[in-house]
């Protein structure tokens, strides 16, 4: 009993021992050693300070986690260059066969919409006239249309400006009944991409004026210094330089392009002809429909394309860069092609 006692106050792990100790001695008398249990877990073995024998248990691995697939990034779609295709007509209104065959060749280019330059319901601008010079051959075109010569277009596609024909009678109230335009419809301005467009009224008695200094003309250099279409086309009719019998406008001679224009178009003077002045464009276009007129016996300096054996209209094509304006006669002759290249970034 004595032994037993030191043993338990000797601690359990000395008693562990010798009894372990006393089983292996029992043993080794037998015809054979005992045969380990075959293992099941791989475990590492360490004998603790004290003498007992303490199995480890290894931990389980950490598992690691797969990476995350790194997402592709859709293609950027390369954007479509935006395209303008329109035509450009003046002097037109006066119903018969010269209105209706350059009509008709209007017709043929399919293009996206019209501007004039002017005088767009001979003689007087006349409600009584109004629809049988204009509507009945482009009423497809204008929305909202009311007049005699089908349902109209969905979307305006017709965008004029005023004449001195068309303020012969009550300062153009017809034209105003008639049209429905942005702004005061005096003059306004649009965008159709790649291109903005000025729409001026040149007519002395224009209540914000005429003149390079006038309210109107502030209104042009504000609208021209805000505007970030790659074009900008200003439309007005009395010409600031022609060779035409009725003379040139000075009045308009604003500095359009010092504000930011790339070209001017003007009727008036029923011929065709392309001006350049400081490097930059005048085109007067008044073959629509109207008689035609003499030229001056000298051409203006800058004259560089005349012509007036027939009547006409102007087909332009733009893009983001470039822009093709042509004249061409209701016969389909091409008189002129002048290109504008440019940047726009």
């Amino acid at each position: 009993m004595h032994n037993v006692k030191h043993i338990r106050s000797a601690g359990a792990g000395r008693l562990l021992v010798l009894l372990f100790g006393i089983l292996l001695s029992g043993a080794g008398c037998g015809s054979s050693a005992a045969t380990p249990p075959a293992s099941t877990a791989t475990t590492a073995t360490t004998t603790a300070a004290a003498g007992a024998a303490v199995t480890l248990t290894p931990p389980e691995p950490t598992a690691t986690s797969a990476p995350e697939p790194t997402a592709t990034p859709e293609p950027t779609a390369t954007p479509e260059p935006q395209t303008a295709r329109f035509a450009i007509i003046g002097d037109y209104g006066m119903a018969g066969p010269p209105e209706q065959e350059v009509a008709d060749l209007v017709k043929s280019w399919n293009p996206d919409f019209i501007v004039t330059t002017g005088d767009n319901n001979y003689p007087t601008g006349a409600a009584e006239t109004i629809d049988a010079n204009i509507g009945q051959y482009y009423a497809e075109f204008i929305h909202p249309y009311t007049g005699a010569y089908g349902p109209g277009a969905e979307t305006n596609r017709f965008f004029p400006i005023l004449g001195n024909h068309d303020l012969d009678i009550a300062g153009g109230q017809a034209y105003l009944d008639y049209f429905e335009l942005p702004g005061n419809e005096r003059y306004y301005s649009f965008t159709r991409e790649p291109i903005d467009f000025f729409m001026l009224n040149s007519m002395p008695g224009e209540p914000d004026g005429i003149e390079a200094d006038s309210v109107q003309a502030e209104w042009l250099q504000q609208e021209l210094t805000a505007a970030d279409a790659c074009w900008k086309l200003v439309f007005f009719h009395h010409p600031a330089y022609s060779s035409g019998h009725r003379g040139e406008s000075a009045w308009m001679r604003w500095p359009f392009q010092e504000w930011g224009a790339d070209a001017a178009f003007s009727g008036h003077n029923h011929v065709y002809e392309r001006i350049m002045r400081d490097n930059f464009v005048y085109f007067v276009n008044g073959l629509g429909g109207g008689p035609r007129y003499a030229f001056a016996e000298a051409l203006v300096p800058g004259s560089v394309v005349h012509y007036n054996q027939d009547h006409g209209a102007m087909l332009v094509e733009a893009t983001g860069g470039t822009m093709t304006l042509q004249f061409v006669t209701r016969t389909g002759e091409v008189i002129d092609t002048y290109t504008m290249e440019k940047s726009c970034l």
